[in-house]
């Protein structure tokens, strides 16, 4: 695989920083001048292959570790933020993005923060709310989406975590016996703590009594649903002392949001413990990462499954480059994360022309696209439609479309790319990231017009949208 430029001073300063070696002495290992590692590490230079494979021979590192995946989610998040009105006198190229991103990320970082807090002050103002006269409250933006920010950035893979519960996993034989079973018997043997399944829980999922060491489920879950809790209490016992490390490293604004997060932390340890990574990763490369084998292989649901592939990115052990969002009626994305080029936008819904919201008119069934989006990269996405909720015909249900996919050079991967014709570029769909930021000019899906054109009408003529983009 041929190897692109790659600007990458940051990573390879923290290399040499990490070995506690100086610039003389990390040169020499590498074979290189001196200056041409500092040319690298201010991003002056691109590293070459010669530089890429002594880092790997030298240092053992994994050379897709040094992929700009991280960059992709900065800079895809920087140019969002920058598309707004306010920032219309700024005559800002790709390329500054890129430097700034490669160079000073924290400063992208503070730079999106600042954005964020603009745009909730504006609407808070616009709406009058409660909040304002509020300085506090005006400023921040909430909680939950500082903790989104925080998964997202941290490319949805918690290190940590992940190992901790594939150790237990293998200690308790998740993927040799019945995951229930094993599951039910570690809570037992490892904290005392026994399971009751009371029809006195029907409008709870579970209750945890630590006094009578009693965890209560609701007798009408689903398997999936079932076993998740009963892992999720392991993560709270089991996961304490680690999560709380990370959280104060996170330093979170309050403590409404370091609860939330601490929520997320907890789920994604109980994902790690019933889909342990090694064994899953192992079985979806098998499958070809069939979504229905791998949820009757591990007694998971489809959306444990999808949101597990999402976060195959342990250093050194990656899995296909993945991204997956989960999607409601009203086009809102209430997960999303993206470990390939595309990245999803932080604010608004989706591309209309996505085949996500297919899904929908095809309960049970999986969809299948080849999309382009408008950097000309190209993927595979699938969708499928699936219902939430307990058992009961009075019983509210949630619906919604889980999307996957990846790049089109990963799709032989997936069984869903058979007999699909990759191969010719006229078979994929222009797609989007969303509307506000797509500058696609005569795109037959738009909703709205893109905030960063020019819109020019002519009141004589019509075509697929009432206005030219200039």
């Amino acid at each position: 695989m041929a190897v692109g430029k790659l600007y990458i001073g940051r990573k390879v300063r923290d290399l040499r920083l990490a070995n506690q070696a100086t610039q003389q002495q990390f040169a020499e290992r590498l074979g290189i001048s001196v200056s041409y590692l500092n040319q690298i590490e201010s991003n002056q230079r691109p590293v070459s292959a010669t530089v890429l494979l002594a880092l790997a021979d030298k240092f053992k590192i994994d050379l897709s570790d040094l992929s700009g995946a991280e960059g992709d989610r900065l800079l895809s998040a920087l140019a969002e933020a920058l598309t707004d009105p306010l920032f219309n006198s700024q005559a800002i190229s790709h390329q500054e993005l890129k430097m700034v991103v490669h160079n000073a990320p924290g400063i992208a970082h503070a730079l999106i923060a600042a954005h964020q807090a603009y745009r909730h002050n504006s609407e808070r103002l616009a709406s009058i709310d409660d909040t304002l006269g509020r300085a506090s409250a005006i400023v921040e933006h909430t909680p939950y989406e500082e903790v989104r920010d925080f998964f997202h950035f941290m490319d949805n893979y918690i290190h940590e975590i992940d190992v901790l519960a594939e150790r237990i996993a293998d200690e308790i034989g998740i993927g040799d016996q019945d995951t229930h079973a094993a599951l039910c018997a570690h809570l037992e043997n490892r904290f005392d703590i026994r399971i009751n399944r009371s029809t006195d829980a029907r409008d709870l999922i579970r209750d945890f009594d630590e006094e009578r060491r009693l965890l209560t489920l609701s007798p009408y879950l689903i398997p999936a649903t079932r076993d998740f809790q009963i892992a999720l209490q392991i993560a709270q016992l089991a996961g304490d002392e680690i999560i709380n490390q990370l959280l104060d490293k996170a330093a979170f604004r309050s403590s409404e949001a370091t609860e939330i997060c601490r929520m997320g932390l907890h789920n994604y340890f109980a994902g790690a413990l019933v889909l342990p990574y090694g064994r899953f990763m192992t079985a979806a490369r098998e499958v070809r990462h069939d979504l229905d084998l791998l949820s009757a292989r591990f007694g998971a649901s489809i959306e444990q499954v999808c949101h597990r592939l999402s976060t195959l990115q342990r250093p050194g052990q990656k899995g296909v480059p993945i991204f997956f969002a989960r999607i409601d009626r009203a086009g809102n994305i209430t997960k999303r994360h993206s470990a390939a080029k595309l990245q999803f936008a932080r604010f608004g819904a989706a591309c209309p022309l996505w085949n996500a919201h297919r899904a929908f008119e095809a309960p049970g069934q999986v969809i299948r696209q080849l999309a382009e989006t408008a950097d000309g990269v190209r993927y595979l996405c699938i969708a499928t439609q699936v219902t939430k909720g307990d058992r009961g015909f009075h019983t509210p249900r949630q619906h919604y479309a889980l999307a996957l996919g990846c790049e089109i050079s990963y799709a032989d991967q997936f069984v869903y790319a058979d007999d699909m014709d990759i191969g010719n570029r006229t078979a994929f769909d222009p797609i989007g990231i969303s509307c506000r930021i797509c500058e696609r000019a005569n795109c037959v899906g738009r909703a709205v017009p893109p905030l960063k054109s020019r819109l020019v009408i002519d009141h004589r003529k019509r075509g697929r949208l009432p206005y030219h983009i200039g």
